[in-house]
């Protein structure tokens, strides 16, 4: 089971805290957060591949994507879970300096092409990233772009976060409420903004230090993410308190 940790905010800047009374009612910001270790995580990785001809590019980069798919799905991945998402073809220029008999400056010569093939990888088990990371590399995978981490299923921690949230806001309305001589009546509206971010809080996963036959897999920090949630509740203002 990941680490678990429900925090609610007690302090608030002073503009977002301070509490708003109109036309009999009393409106309140809570804040709301739940750390959790990820459990998935989103590797784009791919091939890129120059030859003297588009053709001659193109069978090269094709020729390297097979065993890096192969890769893939030997490490558990499956076809599902994986989509390409970058295909590009595109020419190697060579600008000179020369100038025709009129003073223009030559146009750039195409000397060779480039292809760049990259899919996008969802690992679910991320006891395996970091060996298959290394066997990517091994297999001519020369383009790699970020690790996302991230939880696959949220919905539970958003509602602690909503729950933390929500009791924040009522515990700073109610002392507001004491401070001002005023009954807390019904809710009348609450609304809401959900992030997710990632603060530098190291979580190394213990699969990640199992020796390997090519060597030590690449040594991969999971962390720790972050999903908040703010809330602004408008109560209705009873009778004064005596």
């Amino acid at each position: 089971m990941r680490p678990i940790t429900v925090i609610a905010s007690l302090l608030l800047a002073t503009a977002l805290a301070s509490p708003a009374f109109a036309a009999g009612s009393m409106q309140m910001t809570g804040h709301g957060e739940v750390t959790a270790a990820p459990d998935t995580a989103y590797v784009t990785s791919g091939v890129t591949s120059q030859g003297s001809t588009a053709k001659d590019a193109l069978a090269a980069n094709t020729k390297d994507m097979a065993p890096l798919i192969g890769v893939l799905k030997s490490a558990g991945i499956e076809e599902k879970d994986i989509q390409t998402s970058g295909f590009a073809v595109n020419p190697t220029y060579v600008y000179s300096d020369q100038k025709d008999a009129n003073g223009y400056q030559l146009p750039p010569k195409i000397v060779g092409y480039t292809v760049v093939n990259s899919v996008t990888v969802h690992v679910r088990d991320l006891g395996i990233l970091g060996t298959m990371l290394d066997q990517e590399v091994g297999v001519g995978a020369n383009t790699i772009n970020g690790i996302t981490f991230d939880v696959d299923d949220p919905s539970d921690l958003y509602a602690q976060a909503r729950q933390a949230a929500f009791a924040d806001a009522r515990g700073k309305a109610d002392l507001y409420a004491q401070a001002a001589g005023v009954q807390l009546g019904a809710v009348e509206q609450i609304s809401e903004t959900q992030n997710v971010a990632q603060p530098p809080m190291p979580y190394m996963a213990k699969a990640m230090a199992a020796p390997m036959d090519r060597g030590a897999p690449v040594p991969v920090e999971a962390g720790q993410l972050t999903f908040s949630i703010d809330v602004n509740v408008n109560w209705d203002i009873g009778a004064t308190s005596k």
